[in-house]
């Protein structure tokens, strides 16, 4: 019998295993991070969704704060019907530590405006605005974490002829205010 035969026969099946089980491993890993990053852009865009729609029924409730007998419980149900909640304890799962703070710092803005629209702030009132710039401000460090996870491209208020993100600077309702204050 040739050693040789046989040790170059088994080292040439090692190696073409090894090289099968190497290229194996990486595929499933693309497959697997394709995966990740799918399910944090779905995630992503449902919280943002599930705010804005809390969001817009929080400013019809603001508009109109007599339709309700009870503001409160209806503020309430407004956070509880978008289902934000939910989609926040997914976010948590799913997303990197950023996104996942930025999602809570604009979370928690938007409960800051559902009392202050619990307590009757109309939209053109201080404490509406109190509240709402902030949220917005968070609703834009949300995105724009999101942006730099899945795109690595920054964003700014630049970019779309802003000076900050909140608003304030755009805000006929803040700027009023500012002079009558002068």
């Amino acid at each position: 019998m040739d050693w040789g035969t046989l040790v170059a026969t088994l080292s040439g099946g090692s190696i073409a295993i090894s090289g099968t089980v190497l290229a194996d491993f990486l595929r499933h890993r693309r497959e697997d991070e394709r995966g990740v990053g799918a399910r944090r852009r779905a995630v992503y865009l449902e919280f943002i969704t599930a705010a804005e729609a809390c969001f817009a029924r929080l400013r019809h409730l603001a508009q109109s704060p007599g339709e309700q007998p009870d503001l409160d419980a209806a503020t309430r149900a407004a956070v509880r019907e978008s289902g934000i909640q939910e989609v926040r304890e997914r976010l948590f799962i799913e997303a990197s530590t950023k996104v996942a703070g930025a999602g809570q710092g604009m979370f928690e803005h938007l409960r800051a405006l559902r009392k202050a629209v619990a307590t009757g702030a109309g939209p053109s009132s201080p404490v509406f605005h109190d509240a709402y710039h902030p949220y917005i401000a968070a609703v834009w460090a949300y995105r724009v974490a999101v942006r730099e996870e899945l795109e690595g491209q920054p964003l700014s208020p630049a970019a779309f002829g802003w000076g900050r993100w909140d608003g304030k600077d755009r805000c006929p309702v803040c700027r009023q205010a500012a002079v009558v204050g002068a």
